[in-house]
């Protein structure tokens, strides 16, 4: 019988101690409650300044990034569209085609050509002849 009563207050004392380890941890919990509740608004006010830090470091980030980006992809539709002018260039060349500098030389020449006939035609009157003209051709073999 004896060792049963060291065995209720052996369960007894385990019981006790954690009645009061569980008391002390309720406590505990409420204690932080507390301060949470008490410093809540400073924590949060602080985290907002870190997270508003972060977005900005983040979006410099991402606009650096993006810059670069751009910067990549300006550069290859550039090459594609030099890739392209040559090779259209080429085909319409294949095809006789005259390029734009093919008509701006073309086109020099007949404004040479052009005030060439005109000096000719000042020259011509001032000689006192006046150059036959096609109907004059045309009249001269009709008789």
């Amino acid at each position: 019988m004896a060792q049963k009563l060291k065995e209720t207050t052996d369960d007894a004392k385990v019981a006790h101690l954690v009645m009061n380890s569980a008391h002390q941890i309720w406590l505990a919990g409420l204690g932080a409650f507390a301060k949470a509740q008490a410093e809540g608004t400073k924590v949060f006010d602080s985290l907002v300044k870190e997270g508003e830090a972060v977005q900005a470091r983040a979006g410099k980030a991402a606009t650096t990034q993006m810059s670069q980006l751009s910067k990549s992809a300006a550069g290859a539709w550039d090459k594609l569209e030099q890739v392209f002018e040559e090779r259209v260039s080429k085909s319409l060349n294949r095809l006789g085609v005259p390029t734009y500098a093919d008509i701006q030389a073309l086109s020099k020449h007949v404004n040479e050509l052009n005030a060439s006939v005109q000096e000719l035609l000042k020259s011509s009157k001032r000689a006192g002849k006046t150059p036959a003209t096609k109907a004059d051709k045309d009249a001269s073999r009709a008789a």
